[in-house]
């Protein structure tokens, strides 16, 4: 009597959110699981309800991966509805490592912590990573290691006295990470549009600024940008922290932070 033959067990399928937590999902399981995120790249995570389409991907993934309700709050009920062993909150896994960057930096804001934009910190990509990796039985393993942040950073050092004008408020993580000034924003953390009295507050502060450029994304129009960089004769420079344009492979966190890298040094020759 011949033995009965064992079908290969499937790979887990894990589903994020977001772009930018699949390109940290993909480099911490390698090719150990299925990775795919629920966002279009023309749309803003804070805005996105989530469809029939991504809601039957959520009841069939292993593992769930987002940032958390206060940054995508429309996809808040869904989530809380998951068991807690299916699901990782990004800004969960962070929030202790922000605490001792503020014991260690001694000037680290309440605000910093809750920037939601948190896979812009290698150190905080990493975290994230080691939760994926534990939750699946994986060996924990650094998906950006730290002498390439440190190399990276030393890359950075000549830019430490110029700073930016930005889309929307979403580097302070990027910047205390690679130890740049905090740049100004058009629109707040949520891309919505400032008050008349900011907007006038934002161009005195330009006016009296060594601001370098303005950064467009691709997930925005860009026509307040466009408009203020034709005002002061700035130029536009192309920034990408979603990772649009970053294939999902075995070194996509690395290469998608060294790309965040060259695309800030463009903007400080």
């Amino acid at each position: 009597m011949s033995e009965p033959v064992l079908e290969p067990l499937s790979e887990p399928f894990i589903v994020t959110s977001i772009k930018p937590l699949a390109i940290i999902a993909q480099s911490a399981v390698g090719d150990q699981a299925r990775v795919e995120y629920l966002l279009p790249d023309n749309q803003s995570p804070h805005d996105f309800s989530l469809p029939v389409s991504a809601l039957k991907k959520i009841a069939s993934a292993e593992l769930v991966v987002w940032i958390g309700p206060g940054f995508e709050t429309r996809s808040a009920k869904t989530m809380a509805k998951l068991p807690p062993s299916k699901l990782i909150t990004a800004m969960d896994q962070i929030d202790p490592l922000a605490g001792d960057a503020a014991v260690a930096a001694g000037s680290h804001s309440k605000a910093m912590s809750a920037d939601p934009h948190l896979w812009l910190d290698p150190d905080y990509g990493n975290a994230i990573a080691a939760e994926i990796q534990a939750r699946l039985g994986l060996p924990i393993k650094q998906i950006i290691g730290q002498d390439e942040i440190q190399a990276l950073r030393a890359s950075m050092a000549a830019s430490q006295d110029k700073t930016y004008l930005s889309h929307h408020d979403a580097y302070d993580h990027f910047v205390r990470a690679f130890e740049l000034p905090a740049g100004l924003s058009l629109r707040d953390a949520r891309g919505s549009v400032k008050g008349v009295q900011s907007q006038y507050q934002l161009r005195k502060t330009i006016m009296a600024s060594n601001i370098s450029c303005i950064f467009v994304e691709p997930q925005y129009q860009g026509k307040d940008a466009a408009a203020v960089a034709a005002e002061f004769a700035l130029p536009l420079v192309a920034l990408d922290p979603q990772g649009l344009s970053q294939p999902l492979n075995h070194e996509a966190y690395s290469q998608f932070i060294g790309s965040l890298v060259a695309q800030f040094k463009a903007c400080f020759q």
